[in-house]
């Protein structure tokens, strides 16, 4: 039986103290480059067919894809040993990347109407240079950092065109009130270090991905440990950021496991924090959510559901099943057995949190030097900037005017 490999430490990638200092240290390590030739063909991960990690003697290690249009492309500081399945035995870190039958759906293609509101939205957002640094009226303005132009992504605008219905002025503001958000709450504030008392028991957890490759994000209200207050919902705002790291190309939605196995009462969510996570996840992380899967439910949890259905949008309602085989949606091999699944994991903080950390960071700050190589744009592709596609914004932009300026025969 194989066994689970140590974490490779990249140079302080898993203090999680410092987001920028992390994300610097991890670009300056990536000092072993190489140029690739510009019309090689990028090669293929065994385990989900796309430029993601390749699986090799049962752990994943991060690959490099060829650089675009023969530029020089970073390498990772370092590959990440992980378990990738249940064939390795008990595990105590994060899976290290999706089975290969994990394919996520392709989306239809836009129609034309629809491609034209994306091209207004984006010549709107691309106009902005600075937002307010709070919600307080009259707060003043800052400009946008590079971070928060990086999260401006063709299918961010997408996604918040889609959860406002397709009309450009609403997702404007919702998506302009989600960047003043992230600075009101702190985004970059809430650090490993931070929250990790909250996660020391193993409440939350970031394990596998589902059968259409998302991120599989466990919640164990059993596990509670700390007092009611801020930052227990800060924690959950963490994972759900973990989560998206996680997110292979091609997939931008994450599967909810809530089991409320041997939870006691009083140690769920309040109405109160129920009704705060609703409103940041619906207005601030829309078509986020693919599935929710909650099982084991006490009455007096069943009671806290029914008071906070009215607040819960009726798309967000269909994706949530209560008391349903997990094993139906997310892989037996890569699904905690406490869910009906494989996997043995034994939670210890010590080894879990910083291995989880290290394997965000580095993910961050490979799209962030892909992002930084093909041009620093907003509305830059996920799937170019995960490895997915070679080609960048830019480039199929180039593609573009030649195609239009070719004569028709």
């Amino acid at each position: 039986m194989a066994t689970e490999q140590p974490i490779v430490t990249a140079p302080d990638a898993a203090t999680g103290s410092d987001p920028e200092k992390t994300m610097a240290n991890l670009e300056n390590a990536m000092d072993d480059t190489r140029l690739q030739d510009a019309g090689a063909s990028p090669e293929l991960s065994e385990k989900n067919g796309t430029n993601g990690p390749t699986m090799v003697n049962g752990t994943s290690e991060v690959q490099t894809a060829p650089a675009v249009g023969g530029a020089v492309e970073p390498k990772p500081t370092a590959a990440l040993n992980l378990p990738l399945s249940s064939i390795d035995g008990p595990i105590k870190t994060p899976l290290g990347a999706p089975l290969q039958s994990s394919e996520p759906k392709q989306r239809p293609d836009l129609t034309s109407e629809q491609e034209e509101k994306y091209k207004t939205m984006l010549a709107n957002v691309e106009k902005w240079t600075e937002v307010p640094e709070t919600s307080v009226r009259g707060a003043g303005n800052t400009p946008l950092e590079d971070d928060e132009r990086m999260f401006l992504t063709r299918d961010c605008l997408l996604r918040y065109l889609r959860a406002d219905k397709w009309n450009v002025s609403a997702a404007e503001t919702r998506l302009k009130n989600t960047l003043i958000w992230r600075r009101e709450y702190g985004i970059k504030k809430i650090t490993s270090d931070y929250v990790g008392i909250e996660n020391e028991t193993g409440k939350q957890l970031i394990i596998g991905w589902d059968n259409e490759g998302r991120t599989c994000q466990y919640m164990r209200p059993s596990k509670q440990n700390t007092e009611r207050g801020p930052r227990q919902i800060e924690h959950l705002v963490y994972m759900l950021e973990r989560s998206i790291d996680l997110m292979p190309a091609g997939q931008e939605t994450l599967t909810l496991l809530i089991n409320f196995a041997e939870t006691k009462s009083g140690q769920g969510a309040t109405l109160a924090q129920g009704k705060q996570t609703l409103n940041i996840l619906q207005n601030h992380y829309p078509e986020r959510l693919g599935r929710a899967l909650v099982t084991n439910v006490p009455f007096y949890i069943w009671g806290f559901f029914k008071l906070i259905t009215p607040f819960i949008d009726p798309l967000t309602r269909e994706k949530i099943k209560f008391n349903e085989d997990s094993g139906l949606h997310v892989p037996r091999e890569q699904l905690l057995k406490e869910s009906g699944g494989l996997v043995e994991f034994d939670y210890d903080h010590s080894v879990y949190w910083p291995a989880l950390t290290q394997l965000a960071d580095q993910n961050r700050a490979e799209r962030k030097a892909r992002w930084e190589k093909a041009g620093k744009r907003v509305g830059e592709y996920e799937m170019y900037l995960k490895r997915g596609q070679d080609k960048c914004l830019a480039d199929l932009e180039k593609e573009s005017v030649l195609a239009a300026a070719v004569p028709e025969v």
